[in-house]
């Protein structure tokens, strides 16, 4: 069955969102399509019928997203779990997720409507933050999750268990731990692994440890990692959510990191497979 309720999402303040966005909308309407524009968006480019972003998930059937990673995964999340596709188009200069440039816009868009697009499941990551044995955060994430160190020079100290075995004692500016969508972001630029998003396993990345032989580890995808913040040195410490959400936290805290029972759906190249885009992004073989 044809798609015919299409939402689009857009970072707004890119100089391309605009006539993009208005150019989109038009092209959807011709095709007998409804536009649900998230409303920041509507406001931004003037449209009049702007559809709050958290009632959009229950109407839409495919969503687009115009402009960055950042955007696209920020939308993934409000996303997730409801089986509704999402198509990023990259509006910036790097976009290992928004991989779809504006030129192959309606190119995909048609496939997506007629229903002969291909769409990668991406795991997500369930957080949560237990203060005194009370839970007092939640969340959830596509990249990664990072426990870092504030602006002082101070290392701190994060206990780490793997499902209820000691792991090691991080004496770092910080962890990481991301899916394998997210091993091409902060965990890549830590020294960590390129994961192919095919793969079912989470990574552990320390951030500059102190002791050299504390390496990027890859465990199993039924693992829930425990971090907890041993000592601080009264420095401030912060866990950031796909670095968007930000949670202090304070000496004692246990962060619980677990695959998350929903996924989330990515309308991926059918020509075009992921080394290509690895080649593209990171310039590999390039002199």
């Amino acid at each position: 069955m044809p798609l015919r309720h299409v939402a689009i999402f857009a970072k707004v303040h890119d100089p391309r969102c605009q006539s993009v966005a208005d150019d989109l909308i038009n092209w959807l309407g011709e095709r007998g399509c409804t536009p649900l524009v998230e409303a920041h968006l509507a406001r931004h480019i003037g449209y009049h019928r702007g559809i709050p972003a958290e009632e959009i998930p229950g109407q839409a059937e495919l969503v687009v997203v115009l402009g960055g990673d950042g955007t696209l995964i920020s939308v993934a999340r409000l996303i997730c779990g409801m089986d509704v596709p999402i198509l990023g188009v990259n509006l910036g200069s790097l976009g290992f997720l928004t991989e779809t440039t504006v030129d192959e816009m309606y190119y995909r868009l048609e496939k997506c409507l007629t229903g002969d697009s291909h769409v990668s499941q991406r795991m997500l990551l369930e957080v949560a933050v237990f203060r005194g044995g009370a839970e007092v955060e939640r969340g959830r994430v596509l990249n990664d999750v990072v426990i870092n160190k504030g602006a002082l020079a101070r290392i701190i100290d994060l206990e780490t268990t793997v499902s209820g075995q000691s792991l090691t004692t991080f004496k770092a500016d910080g962890l990481i731990v991301s899916t394998p969508t997210g091993s091409t972001g902060y965990s890549l630029s830590a020294g960590g692994p390129i994961i192919h998003p095919r793969m079912c396993c989470l990574v552990i990345t320390p951030i500059c440890p102190h002791t050299l032989t504390n390496r990027p580890i890859v465990i199993p995808d039924d693992s829930t990692v425990s971090v907890t913040v041993k000592s601080s040195f009264d420095e401030k410490v912060y866990l950031t959510l796909d670095g968007q959400v930000g949670v202090e936290l304070t000496e004692g805290d246990t962060v619980e990191i677990r695959r998350a029972e929903k996924t989330v759906a990515l309308v991926v190249s059918k020509t075009r497979d992921y080394f290509e885009v690895l080649r593209t992004k990171l310039k590999w073989g390039e002199r």
